[in-house]
């Protein structure tokens, strides 16, 4: 094991040897950045320090408006010590249940603690919740519910995995992760199920891991019918991250194209039409480089970002003739950087039969799937 492997396995387990045997692991997932002001409510709402173990009062009406004035965080108007409150939703009544509470903090609905601190220009929202509870939301988010029973329970361990390594890279700071497509989407209590709990359940505490330490557990949505590398698609040479064959390719939805005017080629990249060009390719047939003109490149991911994610879906993609008034006529197949696991894939695998530690062996080649609680 390298000495930086073991410094995080090592990290890792101190962090959970060190839970009380009532206290569960716990995320930082920054929810949004606001101007100004914003509300927070719940039924019954409590505030205090971001601080673990803090101790926390009432709200009287259940409502406060933070803002920022200047490098100063009110509560209604009044001055917060550090720049940070942590606010909390508490029992309504000695029948009410520590699961069905919930808070709102401007326009999310989320669990556990929500944390508004002095950032940057603004205030960053800061959702303090407990892992197995963000899976749940964080899955209806990223894969539809209605996905196999399996296909969900491998999201769930690539998901958890994904999160307690990122944990683990940002220990010490503010949060941990972002709430966007950028770590993994992350809209709120709303966006639960009963299948997204019962897979998040059924893998309780299970994660990917290379040398004791949790993987960089990527996926995606659809890879077209193989997935990338991690050298390729992230930069990063890691083992478990090898390009497989994967059944998506199969499905018609999975191929996409888009037709680009001579102006909007412009505007986005100040390329010519007539000389674009892919340069070179990956081994599994995804753009590198492109010729934007007689003396310009461009790097794919760079291209894919100008455009737009969702509009240059991936970079497993042909420049094709055009007609009329398109200037350029991009055709593709897939959705996403292609490493890791594909999730039409694991759908598709799921239908066959496949159950989810299959799913993870076939798309992390190598990595051990271990109870870490």
């Amino acid at each position: 094991m390298s000495s930086a492997a073991a410094s995080r396995a090592f990290v890792l387990g101190l962090a959970l040897l060190a839970l009380p045997a009532h206290a569960v692991e716990t995320l930082r997932i920054a929810m949004e950045e606001v101007r100004g002001r914003v509300e927070v409510s719940a039924l019954r709402l409590a505030m205090g320090p971001d601080v673990e173990d803090a101790q926390f009062h009432d709200v009287p009406g259940g409502s406060v408006v933070v803002r920022r004035v200047g490098e100063r965080v009110e509560v209604n108007g009044a001055p917060v010590v550090g720049g940070a409150v942590r606010f909390r939703s508490l029992p309504a009544s000695a029948d009410d249940q520590d699961g069905s509470r919930t808070l709102r903090a401007g326009a999310r609905v989320v669990r556990g603690d929500v944390v508004v601190r002095r950032w940057k220009h603004g205030l960053l929202l800061i959702n303090v919740i407990a892992l197995e509870d963000y899976l749940a939301a964080m899955l209806g988010s990223e894969m539809p519910v209605s996905f196999p029973r399996e296909a969900l329970k491998a999201q769930a361990v690539a998901a958890r995995t994904y999160a307690l390594h990122k944990k683990l890279a940002a220990y010490g700071e503010p949060f941990h992760l972002g709430s966007s497509v950028l770590h993994q989407v992350y809209r709120g209590a709303n966006r639960e199920d009963p299948r997204t709990r019962e897979a998040v359940g059924a893998t309780r505490g299970e994660v990917l891991t290379w040398e004791l330490a949790p993987i960089e557990a990527y996926f995606h949505a659809s890879c077209g019918g193989r997935t990338e590398s991690g050298r390729e698609a992230l930069g990063r040479d890691l083992p478990y991250l090898a390009s497989v064959e994967c059944r998506c390719g199969r499905r018609q939805g999975s191929r996409w194209s888009l037709s680009l005017s001579a102006e909007e080629l412009q505007r986005a990249v100040g390329g010519d039409p007539t000389s674009l060009r892919v340069l070179s390719r990956s081994d599994t047939g995804r753009a590198r480089v492109l010729a934007l003109s007689a003396e310009r490149t461009m790097g794919a991911v760079t291209f894919r970002q100008r455009l737009g994610y969702a509009r240059v879906r991936s970079l497993d993609f042909e420049l094709e003739p055009t007609h009329g008034s398109e200037a350029v006529r991009i055709a593709g197949r897939g959705f996403g950087h292609g490493a890791g696991l594909c999730q039409w894939g694991a759908r598709a695998a799921a239908g066959e039969g496949w159950d989810y530690r299959r799913i993870l062996a076939h798309y992390y080649p190598g990595a051990e799937l271990q109870h870490l609680y």
